[in-house]
């Protein structure tokens, strides 16, 4: 479990520097908020519609192999950028082909490493829900670190700088997934399913994920508020920055601030996992953790109060990977997680991609503040509506009710039929 949460650590430290470096670079260098958006576009629709395409082809290579392979590619294609930048070699059209590279790349990568974690919670015979928790810990550490690194060094050297600190995550994040995780983990498809067609496979993930009422519906509400979530953190928070005269400085605390507070928050969410009844919990953070955002950059506040806002937020987002996490990997089969989890994260984040690109437009077309209030206002109104439906009432009925046990894959036994594809909650 400790090898696989280093990896994730390097890898997801280096996504958050680079997310914070290569907008600002964009809109220093153009000027332009559509541009940066632009680019941000580059970056994740390429890793939306890869992490879909890929998650048979995980299952049946093995996510170990998958990880460390798409992290050298990120790591290549980031030093490219740098190099070609500093030998002013750089147009915009290289510079969008290189991110999509770099979005290429993470996508599988990012989907290899979610999927060893039940695996990983065997080995070390750890709880599930706190896998989760600690996974959630682990993507928050590198919300923290990131940004604080990123914004630092981009303020100090420039964003150039900062993209060499992404280089050296991505590589660092290869080395130890090849050599610290065990060759037995993540382990391929067995013979039989490893002979069956792509497309048979990949509909097998889909008609799985069709008849879940409960992640479908999850899978809606979180696609909504990463949308707005993408604007806000790819354009609206650096010309928050820009026209405010900040500055990145103040980005990264505030980003930082965030997620260390939200580390805080996934450690008490590890802990107490097992006593939480989910909905309110769930539904009470995403209020806490998502508008506030938008509306205190709105209003213009001094430092210190935007630092308590992303604090609080930051404490309450805690909370919600470990419950998603923790929901998923009750309800998918373990030989099906490749495909469902890339499925059910590319329909979620896919409208990221669109998120630069609608907020820059909006930006440019209403003004900075009246995007931030439409923003607050309507992931305000998907949080709490979204809980009104039926099926979110299942949430807390699932604990305990995943897959039957069996023994573990690394002691020999067929996975052909781990879980249940039938299985469905109450």
């Amino acid at each position: 479990m400790a090898g696989l949460l280093a990896a994730m650590t390097v890898s997801l430290t280096g996504t958050r520097v680079s997310a914070l470096a290569l907008p600002w670079l964009v809109l220093t260098t153009t000027g332009s908020a559509a541009q940066t958006g632009l680019v941000a576009f580059a970056e994740m629709a390429p890793y939306v519609l890869v992490k879909a395409l890929t998650g048979p082809l995980v299952d049946r290579v093995g996510p170990r192999r998958i990880s460390w392979v798409g992290d050298v590619v990120s790591a290549a294609a980031a030093g490219a950028v740098v190099l070609l930048h500093a030998m002013d070699l750089l147009p915009l059209s290289a510079l969008i082909a290189l991110v999509a590279v770099v979005g290429a790349a993470r996508g599988p990568g990012d989907l290899a490493k979610e999927i060893m974690v039940p695996e990983a919670a065997e080995r070390g015979r750890v709880p599930l829900e706190r896998a989760t928790g600690l996974m959630g810990v682990t993507e928050r550490l590198a919300q923290t670190v990131g940004p604080a690194a990123g914004g630092a060094v981009v303020a100090l050297l420039g964003p150039l700088a900062s993209l060499g600190i992404s280089v050296t995550c991505f590589a660092l994040g290869s080395v130890i997934a090849a050599w610290a995780l065990p060759r037995g983990m993540g382990h391929r498809a067995p013979a039989q399913e490893a002979q069956e067609g792509y497309w048979r496979r990949f509909g097998q993930g889909f008609a799985f994920l069709r008849g879940e009422p409960l992640l479908l519906s999850v899978v809606v509400m979180v696609g909504v508020t990463n949308l707005l979530d993408a604007a806000f953190s790819q354009v609206l928070v650096f010309v928050w920055a820009k026209e405010s005269g900040h500055g990145p400085a103040v980005v990264g605390l505030n980003s930082s601030v965030m997620g260390f507070t939200a580390v805080g928050g996934g450690l008490v969410a590890a802990a107490v996992a097992h006593r939480m009844r989910r909905r309110p919990v769930f539904f009470v953070a995403f209020l806490l953790a998502g508008p506030s955002r938008f509306l205190i950059l709105a209003v213009d506040a001094p430092v210190w109060a935007m630092a308590a806002v992303f604090a609080v937020g930051g404490f309450a987002g805690g909370f919600l990977n470990p419950i998603l996490g923790a929901i998923s990997y009750e309800r998918v089969p373990r030989r099906l997680l490749g495909r469902v989890n890339a499925l059910s994260d590319s329909l979620a984040w896919a409208g990221i991609p669109l998120g630069g690109l609608v907020g820059g437009v909006a930006v440019a077309a209403a003004g900075l503040a009246p995007v931030l209030l439409a923003g607050g206002a309507v992931y305000a109104l998907t949080t709490s509506l979204t809980g009104l439906r039926p099926e979110w009432q299942e949430m807390d009925r699932l604990r305990g009710q995943g897959p039957p046990a069996v023994p573990a894959p690394w002691e020999g036994t067929d996975t052909t039929d781990v879980g249940n594809a039938d299985q469905r909650s109450p």
